[in-house]
């Protein structure tokens, strides 16, 4: 048989710590394309609000005839 060398306490706390870091990286993402998304949906309605929205244009209602609508 093959003798293996016990694990010690620190190998699985540096995997937990590893593990962690990785879990925060994750959840520090997540939270800036969240933040991104708001500020984009704020400039949407300050645009709505000026009626810089949308517009049908000649333009538009080519394509939505082309297209069957």
């Amino acid at each position: 048989m093959i003798d293996r060398p016990e694990k010690s306490p620190n190998a699985l706390d540096r995997r937990a710590f590893l593990r962690g870091i990785g879990l925060s990286a994750g959840a520090a993402g997540a939270a800036a394309v969240g933040v991104t998304a708001t500020k984009a949906d704020a400039k949407a309605q300050t645009g709505a609000a000026q009626g810089t929205g949308y517009q049908e244009t000649e333009h538009v209602r080519r394509a939505y005839e082309a297209a069957g609508f």
